[in-house]
């Protein structure tokens, strides 16, 4: 059964991948104006109104979470290696 629901999974999965490339937008020119903007508007107007600060503290407290769940999870590990190694001893 569980066989039938991993074909049927995938199936849908790979379906709605072809779908998605079938409905791609048309290819634009790339022009030498587009080689020479060297302006981000989007980084500009975040760093005018001070919201560009509020995306780095996201983006670091996101990675600072993560570091220490992958710490803590070591630590949980390491302890399960050693109590199985003297259990077995």
């Amino acid at each position: 059964m569980y066989k039938y629901i991993k074909i049927l999974l995938l199936s849908f999965a790979l379906s709605f991948s072809f779908a998605e490339s079938s409905m791609a937008q048309e290819k634009q020119k790339i022009t030498e104006q587009d080689y020479s903007n060297n302006e981000i508007e989007m980084a500009d107007v975040m760093r005018s109104n001070g919201k560009i600060y509020i995306v780095v503290a996201t983006v670091f407290s996101l990675f600072a979470g993560i570091v220490v769940y992958l710490v803590m999870l070591d630590k949980k590990i390491g302890a399960l290696e050693k109590n199985i190694s003297d259990d077995s001893i």
